[in-house]
């Protein structure tokens, strides 16, 4: 019974297992950059993903499946901000248009649960995708200044972190 959910919620699991790799893949680079911002966003975003994945595999469980731990795609190498925060939008809004039939496939075949599930990752993801769209309307709008922010602020932090004597 509902083997077509746990398909679903298992392709649910490699596209949040992917965002997860992704998204780390982002905070380390942005955070080796000096723009803690944005790479704490990613940080905090590939968490929420985690998250999403501890659900769908409770639910996968319940229903007495598999959990299958394979992401979607490898990890692309994108090295410059606005390119990570583009395919990081993309993915977003990709995930919320898949999430949204999923859900209305699971009501189909008589599984209100997962449909609910869905339904609470659609209204996640679109707003990562909104924070995501945000950051690069910034980045757009103020240009490489708006990194240069994030490094000073890193700077200033670094400088008055206890222990820290100026020179």
């Amino acid at each position: 019974m509902h083997e077509k959910s746990q398909v679903l919620l298992n392709k649910a699991v490699a596209d949040e297992l992917h965002a997860v790799h992704q998204y780390m893949y982002f905070h380390f680079l942005c955070d080796d950059m000096g723009y803690d911002l944005i790479a704490n966003l990613f940080k905090k975003t590939a968490i929420e993903e985690m998250l999403h994945i501890e659900r769908l595999a409770e639910r996968i469980l319940f229903l007495k499946g598999e959990v299958e731990m394979i992401a979607a795609h490898p990890v692309e190498k994108i090295h410059d901000v606005k390119g990570m925060l583009k395919k990081a939008a993309q993915m977003e809004h990709e995930s919320a248009k898949e999430y949204n039939v999923w859900a209305n496939e699971c009501s189909a075949n008589a599984d209100s649960v997962s449909k609910q599930l869905f339904e609470g990752l659609v209204a996640d993801e679109e707003r990562h995708f909104d924070q995501y769209d945000t950051e690069t309307e910034n980045l757009e709008k103020f240009g490489d200044r708006y990194l240069a922010l994030q490094s000073i602020e890193r700077s200033k932090t670094l400088n008055t972190a206890p222990g820290v004597t100026a020179q």
